[in-house]
């Protein structure tokens, strides 16, 4: 008998993890807010934009800050510290612009949301669309 840690026993294994260059649902919202800013993103008003985009769902502050750090990490997006700013007693903002590969990762990860909204069209018709955002208007206010 083969020991269980093997990996023919195993159906998802690090072989099959996500590349490094790919993006995530949350990750494509923080892309997002920071391409929409411009030179205004930094963590409370990237939260902001991502709220907005995301609502209703709830979206914490560390969240995106956690996020922040991995897409820097990956290359996608650079920061750097402002002057010390008055309103803020004296700190510094980080500032966040995107990178050429967190423009492509966004592009890319678009493009492949489009496939399966066009997708989806096809399954279920293209009025789907309309009928549950009016659904999902009136059940989020």
């Amino acid at each position: 008998m083969e020991p269980l840690d093997d990996a023919t026993h195993l159906s998802y294994y690090v072989g099959q993890m996500a590349r490094s260059d790919s993006v995530g649902q949350f990750e494509q919202l923080v892309l997002t807010a920071i391409l929409s800013l411009h030179e205004n993103a930094y963590g409370v008003t990237i939260h902001a934009r991502v709220a907005e985009i995301a609502h209703p769902r709830d979206i914490s502050l560390g969240a995106v800050y956690v996020t922040l750090d991995r897409l820097e990490e990956k290359g996608f997006i650079q920061s750097w510290l402002s002057d010390p700013t008055p309103e803020r007693g004296g700190r510094c903002k980080r500032f966040y612009r995107l990178e050429a590969l967190g423009e492509q990762a966004l592009q890319e990860s678009t493009t492949t949301a489009k496939r399966i909204s066009s997708l989806i069209d096809q399954v279920w018709g293209r009025d789907w669309a309309r009928k549950w955002e009016r659904e999902w208007k009136k059940q989020t206010g």
